[in-house]
This record gives C-alpha cells, sequence and structure tokens, in this order.
C-alpha cells in the first residue's frame, strides 16, 4: 500500500475534527472505566497486602486462638520448654485517632529482640532514628508513620491514649501503622496477658514439617498451628466477589463504547463511499481496503486507548477511595489507601481498547472491502442492506437471547452468569433496530394528526437506520443499565429494611464503646452491669450477644453466642426449618442455627450437621434451621449461649438487647439505665431506630460506586448520539439546504432534527424498560445469590422506570443541540455546491 493510499484514507478524519474527537472520546471512556475501576481493585488488594505482610513478615506459620487470643503463658514455654527460638508474639489490633474518629489505625506490638528475623519495619528499629530504650521503658512510646506528627491521641471507649513519638516509619506501605512495645500494645487494645498470635519460623524441609506436627499434637485444644499466607488469602477472598462484580459493571461501559467505534467506524465508512468506490476501481484490492480501514480504526483505538488510560487514572485515584471504604464497611479494615499504579493493568486498558476497537471495526471494514465499487458508490446501497438484514438481525438477536438463557440456566458458576448476561444485553442490543423500525410503525396514526415535521422525524429515523439503530441501541444499553442496576438495588434496599425491622425489634440495644468503628470486638459488658439490666424497673427482658470468628472449610465464618428473649426470636425469620422445633433444639445449645448464603454455598439444610473447630476440639452441631440474613455473605452461625460456654469457655457478653415493659417510656427508661450503669461502665446505649439508620448508611455507602459507573455508562451513550447525529448532519447537509432552499425556515429545521432526537431517546427509552428488568432479574436472581447467596425480593419503583425514560428522552435532546446549531449556520448554497 502505497503512501498516497494512506494519504486519501486519513484525509477524511482530519477534515472532521469533532466526529474524530467524538469517535476517540467514545473509546477513550471505555477504556477508562474499566481501568479505573481495575486499578481501584488492584489498589485495594495491594493494601490489604501490604497489610498483611507487615504483620505476617517472613513467618512459615502461626499459632492462634479464639476471641480472646493466645496466652502469653504459651509464648514462654514454646521458648524455654520446647526450645523454640525463631518465634516472635504479636498483639495486634486497630484504634480510631481520638480527633479523627473515622481513621482507623493498625496497632502492631512486638517484642524488639525476637523481633529480627519476621518483620522488616520492626528489625529496622534499632536504627540511629529509634530511642530503643523509650521504646522499651516507656508506656506512650512508639514508632509512628511521618504523616502523624510528633504525637497521637487514639480511643478505645472512653479511654483516651497519647503516643509520643519513639522513632520513624518511612514509606507509603507503612501509613496507617503504629509499632509499639508488646505491653504497651496489650494496653491499648486492652489485652493485659493475651497475645494476638504468636509468629513461627519453622525449616522448609521434612524436619520442619515434623515439628510442625509435634507443635500440633502439643498445644491445647483452644489453640491451633496455622499458616498465614492461607489465613491472608481467605480473608482476601472475602471480597473477591465485590471485585468480580465491579468488574462486570465497568465492561457494561466497554460494551457501550464498542456501539460507539462500530458507529464511528460505519459512518467514516459510509461518509467516504465515493472515495472507497473510487479506490477499488483504480485498482486497490480488497484486501488492501481492509488493512486500510482496519489500520485507520487501530489509529483511532490507540489514541482512545491512550486517552482512555490519562482519564482512567484520574477516575480511578477517585474509585479507590470508594472501593476501600466499601471493604471497610463489610469486609475486612484496610489502613493503607494508596492508588497504586500497576502496569500491567494499564497494559491490559490498553489492549482491551484496541481489541474493541478492532472488533468494532472489522464488519464496516469487511462490508467496505467486499462490496463492488458500483455498490459502494450509491447512496442507498447501506440503507438497504440494513434493512434486508432486519429479518437476520432478529433471528442472531433471539439466537443470543436463547443461548444466554441456557448458560443461565445449565451453568451455576458466577463468571458463567455473567457471560450469559452479556450474551442477553447483546441480544437485546441486535434486537432494538428491528424494534425501531417497528415502533415507527406503531406510531404512524399518531403523527398522521401531528403534522409534517413529525412525520418527516419518524421516517427520517428508519430511512437512516443504520446511523440511528446503533445511536438507539448504544443509548438503550446505557439505560436499561441503570434500570436493571436500580431495580437490584432497589429490590436490595427493601430486603435489608425489612430484615433490619425484623431483627431489630428490641427497644434498647447496650454495648461498650470500643466496639464503634475501632473493629475491636474484645469489649465486654460487665457482669455487674448485666446485672444491673435485668433489675431494672421497666426492662421486661434482655438478649444478650457475643460474637466469635470460627474457621470452617478455610473460609472465617461470624458466629453469634446469643441468649434470645422469646420477642428476639420473632426476628429470625426461618427458611428452612420448622419454627418451634428449630428453636426448641436451639434452647439445648447443641443445635445451631445458619444464615442463607452459608446454606446456599455449603449445600446445607435443616437436619444436616456442621463441624466446628471449639476450644474443646471439632465438634459436630445440628442445623435446626436457615435464617434469612444479609450481615454476611459468608454466612453466620446462630447458638445458644449455654453451647457456646460449653464448648468454648467464654463468658464474655459483647452486647446486650433490652425490652422495655409494655407501656414504659423509652426515653426515661434509657435516662434511667445510663444512671445505673454510669458508675460501673461506660456503655454506649441506642435506640434500634439509631442502628437501623447506620447499618442503611453503610448500605448506601457501599452503593455509591454503582451509581458513579452507571453514570459513566449514560455518558458514554450521550457521546454515541452525538456522535451519531453529527455525522448524520453531516450526511444530509444537502438534504436540509434543499429545504432551506424551498422555503423551510431555520427553526423548523431545528424543530425537525429535535423531534428526530426525542424519538431516538424515547425509543431507547421505551426499549431499555424490559430489557433493563430482565437484566434487573438476572442480577437478582442469579448474579447476586451466586456472589453473595442472598434471596432478594423483586421491587420495581414506577418512578425508576419514568425518571429512565425522561432521561432518555433529555440525554438525546441535549446531543442533539450542537449539531442544530451546525445547521443552523450552514449556508444552503455552500451544500448545495460541495454535496
Amino acid at each position: 500500500m502505497t503512501p498516497l493510499f494512506w494519504r486519501a484514507l486519513l484525509r477524511h478524519p482530519w477534515r472532521h475534527p469533532w466526529q474524530l474527537g467524538l469517535a476517540i472520546l467514545g473509546i477513550a471512556l471505555g477504556v477508562a472505566v474499566v481501568l479505573a475501576v481495575d486499578l481501584a481493585n488492584a489498589s485495594a488488594r495491594r493494601s490489604f497486602d501490604l497489610a498483611m505482610n507487615r504483620i505476617t513478615g517472613h513467618a512459615t506459620h502461626r499459632i492462634v486462638g479464639g476471641a480472646q487470643g493466645v496466652p502469653e503463658t504459651v509464648y514462654v514455654q514454646l521458648r524455654l520448654e520446647r526450645g523454640i527460638r525463631l518465634a516472635g508474639p504479636v498483639v495486634t489490633g486497630y484504634l480510631p485517632r481520638a480527633d479523627l474518629p473515622g481513621q482507623l489505625l493498625q496497632i502492631l506490638g512486638v517484642d524488639p529482640f525476637a523481633e529480627a528475623p519476621f518483620r522488616d519495619p520492626a528489625a529496622n528499629a534499632t536504627g540511629s532514628n529509634v530511642d530503643l530504650r523509650a521504646l522499651l521503658l516507656n508506656p506512650d512510646a512508639a514508632l509512628l508513620p511521618s504523616a502523624l506528627g510528633e504525637q497521637v491521641m487514639l480511643r478505645r471507649g472512653e479511654q483516651r491514649f497519647i503516643l509520643k513519638r519513639a522513632g520513624t516509619l518511612n514509606g507509603p506501605e507503612l501509613d496507617g501503622l503504629i509499632i509499639t512495645d508488646l505491653s504497651t500494645a496489650q494496653t491499648l487494645l486492652g489485652k493485659a496477658g493475651r497475645l494476638s498470635h504468636i509468629d513461627l519460623m519453622l525449616p522448609d524441609n521434612a524436619s520442619g514439617e515434623q515439628l510442625a506436627e509435634q507443635l500440633r499434637a502439643w498445644l491445647p485444644p483452644d489453640l491451633r498451628l496455622e499458616q498465614p499466607g492461607m489465613r491472608n488469602q481467605a480473608t482476601a477472598d472475602l471480597s473477591a466477589a465485590f471485585s468480580l462484580n465491579l468488574t462486570a459493571m465497568s465492561l457494561l461501559a466497554l460494551v457501550v463504547g464498542m456501539f460507539l467505534i462500530y458507529n464511528a467506524m460505519t459512518f467514516s465508512v459510509v461518509q467516504r463511499r465515493a472515495l472507497l468506490g473510487m479506490l477499488r476501481a483504480l485498482g486497490v484490492s480488497r484486501r488492501e481496503l481492509l488493512i486500510g480501514v482496519l489500520g485507520e480504526a487501530l489509529l483511532l483505538g490507540l489514541a482512545g486507548a491512550l486517552l482512555g488510560g490519562i482519564m482512567g487514572l484520574w477516575i480511578g485515584s477517585g474509585l479507590v477511595h470508594l472501593v476501600t471504604r466499601t471493604i471497610n464497611d463489610l469486609y475486612y479494615v484496610l489502613s493503607v489507601r494508596e492508588f497504586f499504579i500497576e502496569p500491567w493493568s494499564l497494559a491490559k486498558g490498553v489492549a482491551l481498547g484496541l481489541l474493541a476497537t478492532l472488533a468494532a471495526a472489522w464488519l464496516p471494514a469487511r462490508e467496505a472491502a467486499n462490496a463492488p465499487p458500483g455498490r459502494v458508490l450509491s447512496r442507498t446501497d447501506l440503507e438497504s442492506r440494513w434493512q434486508a438484514a432486519l429479518p437476520r438481525l432478529i433471528g442472531i438477536g433471539l439466537a443470543l437471547l436463547g443461548g444466554g438463557g441456557l448458560i443461565l440456566w445449565f451453568s451455576d458458576e458466577l463468571v458463567s452468569g455473567f457471560a450469559g448476561l452479556f450474551l442477553l444485553i447483546l441480544g437485546c442490543a441486535l434486537l432494538t433496530p428491528p424494534a425501531v423500525v417497528g415502533l415507527v410503525g406503531l406510531i404512524q396514526p399518531l403523527t398522521a394528526h401531528m403534522g409534517l415535521l413529525a412525520r418527516m422525524a419518524s421516517r427520517d429515523v428508519v430511512r437512516h437506520l443504520s446511523r440511528t439503530g446503533i445511536a438507539v441501541a448504544a443509548l438503550m444499553v446505557a439505560f436499561a443499565t441503570t434500570v436493571g442496576v436500580g431495580v437490584m438495588v432497589d429490590s436490595f434496599r427493601g430486603g435489608v429494611v425489612i430484615w433490619i425491622n425484623d431483627l431489630l425489634n428490641a427497644d434498647l440495644y447496650i454495648a461498650p464503646p470500643a466496639i464503634e468503628g475501632s473493629g475491636d470486638r474484645s469489649e465486654a459488658v460487665a457482669p455487674a452491669a448485666l446485672t444491673v439490666l435485668r433489675n431494672t424497673p421497666g426492662v421486661a427482658a434482655i438478649s444478650t450477644y457475643r460474637g466469635a470468628k470460627v474457621e470452617l472449610d478455610g473460609r472465617t465464618l461470624t458466629l453469634i453466642a446469643a441468649e434470645l428473649a422469646p420477642a428476639a426470636q420473632a426476628g429470625y425469620h426461618l427458611m428452612d426449618g420448622d419454627s418451634a422445633t428449630a428453636w426448641q433444639a436451639f434452647q439445648t445449645g447443641e443445635a445451631i442455627l445458619i444464615s442463607e448464603p452459608l446454606a446456599y454455598r455449603s449445600h446445607l439444610s435443616a437436619g444436616d450437621s456442621l463441624q466446628l473447630p471449639t476450644d474443646r476440639g471439632t465438634q459436630r452441631f445440628t442445623i435446626a434451621g436457615v435464617f434469612l440474613d444479609y450481615g454476611s455473605e459468608h454466612g453466620r452461625i446462630l447458638l445458644h449461649r449455654s453451647g457456646y460456654q460449653r464448648y468454648w469457655q467464654d463468658p464474655v457478653v459483647g452486647s446486650v438487647a433490652v425490652f422495655a415493659a409494655p407501656g414504659e417510656n423509652l426515653a426515661s427508661l434509657r435516662e434511667r439505665l445510663q444512671e445505673r450503669l454510669g458508675s460501673i461502665q461506660p456503655l454506649l446505649i441506642r435506640s434500634n431506630r439509631d442502628i437501623q439508620s447506620f447499618t442503611l448508611e453503610i448500605f448506601e455507602r457501599t452503593f455509591t460506586i454503582t451509581r458513579v459507573l452507571r453514570l459513566l455508562a449514560i455518558l458514554a451513550a450521550v457521546v454515541g448520539v452525538l456522535s451519531a447525529l453529527l455525522a448524520l448532519q453531516l450526511e444530509r447537509a444537502r438534504e436540509f439546504a434543499v429545504l432551506r432552499a424551498i422555503g423551510m425556515t431555520t427553526a423548523e429545521i431545528g424543530g425537525l432534527v429535535s423531534l428526530q432526537t426525542g424519538f431516538m431517546g424515547a425509543a431507547a427509552g421505551l426499549l431499555a424498560l424490559p430489557t433493563g428488568l430482565l437484566l434487573a432479574a438476572v442480577l437478582i436472581f442469579v448474579i447476586n445469590r451466586r456472589a453473595f447467596g442472598w434471596s432478594l425480593p423483586f421491587q420495581v419503583d414506577p418512578m425508576l422506570l419514568l425518571e429512565t425514560l425522561t432521561l432518555a428522552i433529555i440525554a438525546a435532546l441535549l446531543a442533539g443541540l450542537y449539531p442544530i446549531w451546525r445547521m443552523a449556520r450552514a449556508r444552503p448554497a455552500d451544500a448545495l455546491r460541495t454535496e
């Protein structure tokens, strides 16, 4: 191919900078959203790895215990009796800053003399910038990140602790970390005489495995030996479904971007039909023309991918805060919130943009290469072929819908669920152009009574279906996503509200303040406070709760030890198992109730049994029932307090629910309890309404990122409509010039284009409603079920559907403003002369 051929081919884009810019912007938006989500997820994973690695260090094994941790006497026995020198005691946890309650700081308490082999930050504590004497002897000395200043105040409940700098921790991976002496950390976290775990370094050979087995046999039943890497991976997997859902949402934006690329390349080919026909007539081969059009698309894709990379970095730096905040709310604490740029993510984003561009440009390029010169030179050839292809589009669209349905029906994997979902969306998109033709046919009687402009506008949508059909499809996909995700969120919110109202049916809830936002669940309600609660006038009954973590098949589950008042039992809606029988068995302490996600993931039902590790070894519990629960996607287990004390030997009560006597004034009861409990223990007393509001606030924060991704997809679709209308305006320049020459005013032409764009928006909005409801059904009954194990109600807000239709029309009308302005400035004589 000669340079002259490339100059002839590339001259058109340079002469239409707005069209070129919109095509590049369409690619860039799709790439930017995918890249931003990938970078945000990668940053969250990187933050987690840094947080875990700075605690795990080089340890090969770890001795851990239950909710109370490990007695520090075990460490003494390890070194003196067992002769294990490569052992390091660790106390770790999270505390909020007193002046910034929203910021959690990770406390790492270590023995500096035993630390050198395990953790680099602690091993470097003997450097010249560290006052080791102060760290060991002063109870308020700590190694602080430089960002915290010379001292920091922490809060645990009503207590305040001031730590002063004895050394500096440098590096973004150490942000949010405070290293102290072991005893200082025990005081800060309220773990006197206890360790979080003991790190070990065992040989990586047969003798090391033999030593590990000996240690397992030596440890008491309430302690166990595990490999920290496996625990870290299990914790990281907690948010895997959340990250996968975000990635799928971002890919929807790229799908919209592919429509825009197809749109842009099709218009580019159509607008140069005369040039392409002449090139063919002058001897340019089909292969050369195919390579030329694909090469042009590749240049567009490269420019769009590079711009998308820059935009993705900017958007991703904002999304990382939303992602880490959601992970903090739902899964585990991320004290490191840096935005990390991974070269692999950048390369993946650019590759996706280029592949999407080539895939979308393949059909226009093949049509341009294969069409005979006479057909390429024909102005109406493309539209005729589009009209002839409508039955084929219907067949392919229905086949994709059927294929997507079969995948969803026969496969139970989450990834295959997303594959089926994308096939359904693509099938609905291919059915959009035939549906537009059908809608025009339906409104013909109506437009007959609305005047000439209305008839012309509806007719022009079908006449230029090659342009309008793709634009409407892109807009439809974007707004279908709005409907689908909106219905899913509304349904989820409705289910959560019902669940909270049922579950939180007590009048007041009491807990130590340390539980609030610190991640510390070790604080207990004092036994004397429990006695006061039971004997206070106006208190009809109380329920007590204690949360603990148990390991099941490599997953960490929440065990709730509860002594429930009769009224509290009504808050647990049993989905499987007879209510009367289940609660009777529960009271014995030998049977458990499990949450729906655990039953779904482990294929369990009422009557089955479950083995749980306890302080007295592994015990088997009968499953009395399965209850509805949105508290954890990984599963929760409800056990009567008597059984928990029997097998875990843990007398701690973490929180209390208070049921007021009939007719009791809650404000008076609250004041009475505060007065009686104040001298015993500082406790936080909240009403059920306060807790409900707090829970729903977390829920709303969780879906903030979903709404952001939805808006970005709509923005990409609006860019596509604008691109289509600009190209259409260029195509119809002579037609509009003729209309102006025979007496039609600029305002009338503007009204004609507005009616046309309004109809395109209305068609996209109307078609988005059934597509969005189908998308919502798949998200609720398939994707969420497989990802989280929850059963959600299907709730449709009519206002959401009305808003979607209105926004689709407004978006299309706004996209048409610039083309109308261009046409108003155009001189009819120039258009008639140059066309």
